[in-house]
């Protein structure tokens, strides 16, 4: 491994680590406000940027941005997005510990899954760079194009079937993807800076869709979806139209496992547990809404917010 890809690995680590702790921090300062929308963008701005919790959980996410395009700028799109995958451990972890109960055996066996797809990420990049390609810019805004459309789509869907918080948490993470892929983009120089346009755009909508998941949701449930599809799409998008390299051989295929166990740890980890699931309908369950949050609810919806 080149020292230019494992100073790309610490970034890497460092950001999707504050990142997850960020988005903890602006679920709990968002699931207490008063209810946002997207129709009203600047009484919610104003919401947000007025609340000192979510400011600092804000200054936390946009800091592990900073260090995530670094490492985008040393290493490829999908070896970093792989370590992202990693950080939702972090993110169950946490979310376990705040909510005072155990992970389910579905969030255990998706935190083995990321450390084992993690390591044999380590393993493969034994003999390779880790760095990425370029691809046509015709299909790079043909990728954007349909995960803003799909985005769109799912949160059509989630209105359709009740599952908001869900659809809110997908689109924001389709959105996000958009971000990552225009990120390392931008870090190519040239005329593709001017991909910080879709940077902007993507980080934006991603973001407000998160803190509107957030207050309908759980954190591990709504970006827990989010880092799923922001991982996985921009790893797909690295492959398939950046035509970034995968060694070929055992370290090729150690390379693919890899990003598969990834992806499915982070699927996992995601996804409700069946123990908490039960838990939740029980009266006074620990896996539902704290106290707190629920009775700010209560209030938001009795005063029509």
């Amino acid at each position: 491994m080149s020292v230019r890809t494992a100073i790309a690995l610490a970034l890497a680590i460092a950001s999707t680590t504050l990142a997850n702790l960020a988005y903890l921090r602006e679920h709990d300062a968002a699931a207490v406000l008063p209810c946002l929308s997207l129709r009203r963008p600047l009484h919610s701005l104003r919401l947000l940027l007025t609340d000192r919790s979510w400011l600092l959980g804000f200054a936390m996410e946009t800091s592990g941005f900073a260090l995530y395009a670094a490492a985008l700028a040393l290493a490829s799109l999908a070896l970093v997005q792989s370590i992202g995958a990693g950080g939702i451990g972090v993110l169950a972890y946490i979310s376990a510990r705040a909510t005072g109960r155990r992970l389910g055996t579905r969030q255990l066996r998706g935190v083995i899954l990321s450390i084992v797809g993690l390591l044999a990420l380590a393993v493969s990049l034994a003999k390779n760079s880790g760095e990425g390609g370029q691809g046509s810019s015709a299909a790079i805004l043909s990728w954007i194009g349909a995960t803003a459309g799909l985005a769109v789509l799912a949160l059509w869907l989630g209105r359709r079937t009740g599952r908001v918080a869900v659809a809110e948490g997908i689109a924001g993470g389709m959105f996000f993807s958009i971000g990552d892929l225009s990120t390392k983009l931008a870090t190519q120089g040239g005329t593709r800076f001017a991909f910080v346009i879709t940077l902007v755009i993507g980080y934006t909508l991603g973001t407000s869709l998160l803190q509107l998941g957030y207050q309908r949701g759980g954190a591990l449930t709504v970006a827990g979806l989010a880092t799923l599809l922001s991982t996985a799409l921009p790893i797909a998008a690295g492959t398939i139209v950046l035509h970034e390299p995968v060694p070929p051989g055992v370290l090729g295929a150690l390379r693919i496992l890899a990003f598969v166990a990834v992806t499915a740890g982070a699927f996992l980890l995601a996804a409700p547990d069946d123990r908490a699931t039960k838990q939740a309908t029980r009266p006074g369950g620990a896996a539902g809404s704290p106290p707190a949050v629920a009775t700010q609810q209560g209030r938001r919806r009795t005063s029509g917010g």
